[in-house]
């Protein structure tokens, strides 16, 4: 897992909609947490991966920004947000498994073509009937 450096991040507090009453007009309890990508120092293949997961997520100048609202307190929500974070990088550092072809056996393809021409034969059997 990657190590996020704390030089890379920067978090802003902002009023949240949601779960909170009365107290959701006066407290700032949403997190906003700023990500610079390209102080992380990711291979190539995990930032092209990371682009796809993130979306619009993911700013040109390599700001992704992620927004935690889903709890009633501040530290709850930025320690979600670090969570999403770190969740979304663990992704982008999978990699894909690559793909094996096969060939269908020759005992298969004999087998495919003798169905095929079962079903031809049946379906010339349906013809018109002709009076010779």
């Amino acid at each position: 897992m990657i190590q996020v450096p704390e030089d890379a991040i920067e978090e802003r507090f902002l009023a949240a909609s949601g779960p909170g009453g009365q107290n959701v007009n006066k407290v700032a309890t949403a997190c906003q947490l700023r990500c610079d990508v390209f102080r992380l120092g990711l291979h190539p293949e995990s930032y092209r991966r990371l682009k796809l997961l993130a979306g619009s997520r993911l700013s040109a100048s390599g700001q992704l920004v992620i927004t935690a609202r889903r709890y009633r307190t501040q530290e709850a929500n930025r320690a979600d947000a670090r969570e999403r974070l770190a969740e979304l990088l663990a992704k982008a550092e999978e990699r894909e498994a690559r793909r094996v072809k096969t060939k269908p056996s020759r005992a298969a393809k004999a087998k495919r073509v003798d169905a095929k021409k079962g079903r031809s034969a049946v379906k010339a059997g349906r013809g018109k009937v002709r009076l010779d």
